[in-house]
């Protein structure tokens, strides 16, 4: 679960707004690979017309990632999950969520595109997402043709569970390796280790699916640039139709949070950290990856199109825990706590309570976005976003901005975009 934080600088800018330069340092790295930026997704929808996509939140993991502030339900360490009450019942409350919500539009056009992300969505078992797919069908529809993404971790699955997603409907794979070196994973607290993502990806090509990404993170404690390119490398080699390059966001309140400070070290400097970026953009681009967003590379028609939905200012539903919802050009969030996201469910039933709008932002405002524009925790719904642009120096790139749901806060150093609603 993966996101780009937001928060407005001033109140008010004008709509035409130029930056004269960035730092030396930002700036000249930026300036080297903005090229390689897609502006093929640039176009204007509005985000009023009724929504075809939809998010769904399922927040269960192994166990809590020392990055991660996303809402999520720690499981423990065993490896079977058929029978947990825990999961069990929480697909029953955001099956009767969905079945309470009312399609905005008389139209109820289907939906086209259904996203599974967590927490670790592939600990699941299948057939619980397979009832969840159902009801979104039954409530507002699912094209044949939909393309249905689940988030999926290394050791949290093998070739029958595999088997079993891609027959319920599922055709689209995120696997979360984050970095090809077991230190770097031990100091993430990731739950999984080098031998497992080998396997996990081994399980993914052999399925015979093609539309797959694979997911690194960037800028971690320790990491080296010759650590980063390795990663990079095998990431190529794996074939992968996606990649997703994730720099490192450091929140309060986890435990990277706790223990270190942005910039410093064992963190890279912020110039470290753009030589990341520009590696990736370089290394990737020359494999044959389109760079179409900013932490986005894929082979020619492989472009995510549930993430193309936040590019294009596109409405969208949310279900689950702490998932939001962009619907009618406002975004509506749940409680991010288990007891209040049941209450919340009871009292969409008992028609009590509409959800509650995030405060609207300006017609237009500044922000800035780090170089570490998103990471990877297993989106907490993966975005809402505004359109804008992308400046750099007095270069403009055209781009969308997405926003990953579950915060307001906002990422200040490399990019600088100007959002409009």
């Amino acid at each position: 679960m993966l996101k780009l934080n937001f928060k407005p600088i001033f109140a008010t800018i004008p709509k035409k707004l130029k930056i004269s330069t960035l730092p030396l340092s930002v700036s000249s790295s930026l300036q080297s690979v903005r090229e390689n930026v897609s502006n093929n997704l640039i176009t204007s929808i509005n985000p009023l017309s009724p929504p075809t996509s939809a998010y769904i939140h399922l927040p269960f993991c192994r166990k809590r990632c020392h990055y991660c502030d996303f809402p999520i339900v720690a499981l423990g360490s065993m490896n079977q999950f058929e029978d947990d009450p825990r999961i069990i019942n929480y697909v029953q409350l955001i099956c009767r969520e969905i079945k309470a919500t009312k399609p905005i539009s008389t139209t109820n056009p289907p939906l086209e595109t259904l996203f599974f992300g967590g927490g670790t969505p592939s600990l699941v078992p299948p057939k619980l997402v397979s009832s969840i797919i159902q009801v979104l069908k039954e409530n507002f529809g699912v094209c044949s043709n939909a393309e249905i993404s689940i988030e999926m971790d290394p050791g949290t699955f093998d070739e029958m569970k595999m088997r079993e997603l891609l027959e319920l409907g599922v055709n689209r794979v995120s696997l979360g390796v984050q970095a090809f070196q077991q230190e770097l994973l031990k100091k993430c607290g990731r739950a999984h280790g080098l031998e497992e993502v080998h396997d996990a990806i081994g399980i993914v090509k052999s399925s015979g699916l093609e539309n797959w990404s694979l997911d690194l993170i960037s800028s971690l404690p320790h990491q080296t640039l010759e650590m980063w390119e390795e990663s990079l490398e095998l990431a190529v080699k794996a074939s992968p139709t996606h990649v997703s390059v994730y720099d490192l966001q450091v929140e309060q309140g986890t435990k990277f949070g706790n223990l270190y400070t942005p910039g410093e070290f064992p963190l890279p400097s912020e110039t470290q950290s753009a030589e990341f970026y520009k590696m990736a953009s370089k290394t990737l681009s020359k494999a044959g990856y389109e760079h179409y967003e900013i932490s986005s590379y894929c082979k020619k028609g492989y472009t995510c199109k549930h993430n193309v939905t936040y590019w294009q200012n596109r409405a969208f539903y949310g279900f689950g825990l702490g998932s939001a919802s962009y619907l009618g050009g406002m975004r509506f969030s749940r409680p991010k706590k288990m007891k209040e996201y049941m209450g919340y469910v009871q009292d969409l039933e008992d028609g009590d309570k509409c959800p509650r709008p995030v405060k609207r932002r300006g017609s237009s405002f500044a922000v800035f976005i780090h170089e570490k524009y998103r990471r990877r925790c297993h989106n907490m719904n993966r975005a809402t976003s505004s359109s804008g642009s992308l400046l750099v120096g007095e270069n403009q790139i055209d781009t969308e901005v997405e926003e990953r749901q579950s915060k307001d806060s906002v990422d200040k150093r490399t990019y600088v975009a100007v959002q409009h609603f």
